[in-house]
């Protein structure tokens, strides 16, 4: 086992390309993890790093040794799952990733009870609205909201998601309601965008009489964060474009009102993104169903 937990750190370094990061996802420390890399080259008689002050390069024996590694991790996984689903008792770590709306409102409430239920799973739950790399991070599943780019992976679509423009009343007070969605364009009106290195959508989907249009809007400031979006709209600092599940509750109180309302947006694909191999684990797809049912059970009816 000290071994394969040597391989495990070895792997999180590799593809992480940092000693402390790979000990922070591994609940270690950084000096545990640089001991296993250490007892790992001494093992194989290789530098499997080349160490600096500044960074951590594989060697040529390393990156060759990762390749090896990864399938050893792979075939352990298959058999853990293989056991799992003889004994009828699955367990260990899922590593889950999902955007921080969705994740807060609809994954997070429900992770205890699954863990209830599944006492022998772990969760480890990431939330953050950048773009994820299911492989390099280590991911065995992540939701998302619109479609996915790599082709490499297994989808399992949770349902359409309608979207709303929307903005606080004080923010309609001062600036009036769009007429059309041509003035989002233009300075008559600010536009709260979701933006990150790699975002891919940088316009706004929008019906209109000759079907869905992308439009290009403005606005005097932005954030990689969803949540912040939302609280400067309440602020009134402007209009947003979100999943009406993450703004049901603000528009029924009334501290959001929407806005455009015979142009609205077109709906949004909320799904889940695993590895292939990842299918035949018990615990994923264990998770992934009760997942699911949490998240279409808990969907304001209007927002599902």
């Amino acid at each position: 086992m000290a071994y394969l937990n040597n391989i495990r750190t070895f792997v999180r370094v590799y593809e992480l390309g940092n000693m402390s990061a790979a000990a922070r996802d591994m609940r270690i420390s950084a000096a545990v993890a640089s001991s296993r890399i250490s007892q790992l080259e001494e093992h194989l008689k290789v530098r499997l790093f080349q160490r600096t002050t500044r960074l951590l390069n594989p060697t040529e024996q390393g990156q060759l040794f990762y390749h090896g590694a990864v399938k050893i991790l792979e075939a352990v996984e298959e058999a853990e799952a293989d056991i799992s689903n003889v004994t009828q008792t699955p367990r260990g770590t899922l590593y889950v990733a999902a955007p921080l709306g969705l994740g807060q409102r609809l994954i997070a409430p429900a992770v205890p009870q699954f863990n209830a239920a599944y006492p022998l799973i772990n969760i480890r739950l990431r939330l953050s609205d950048r773009k994820l790399d299911l492989a390099a991070e280590g991911l065995d599943a992540a939701f998302f909201l619109g479609l996915p780019e790599d082709s490499n992976l297994k989808i399992r679509k949770i349902t359409d998601c309608p979207r709303v423009l929307c903005a606080a009343p004080a923010y309609i007070e001062t600036r009036g309601l769009p007429q059309s969605s041509a003035e989002l364009k233009t300075d008559a009106h600010d536009c709260l965008n979701l933006r990150y290195p790699g975002a891919p959508e940088f316009q706004w989907p929008l019906h209109g009489p000759d079907g869905i249009r992308r439009v290009a809007v403005t606005g005097p400031f932005e954030s990689d964060h969803g949540d912040v979006l939302t609280q400067w709209a309440l602020d009134g600092h402007g209009i947003i474009l979100k999943p009406l599940f993450e703004v049901f509750e603000h528009l029924a109180e009334g501290t959001l009102v929407p806005v455009l309302t015979e142009e609205p947006p077109a709906t949004i694909q909320m799904a889940c993104l695993y590895m292939h191999r990842r299918h035949q684990d018990p615990k994923v797809r264990l998770f992934l169903d009760f997942m699911i049912d949490h998240i279409l059970a808990s969907l304001p009816e209007k927002a599902a």
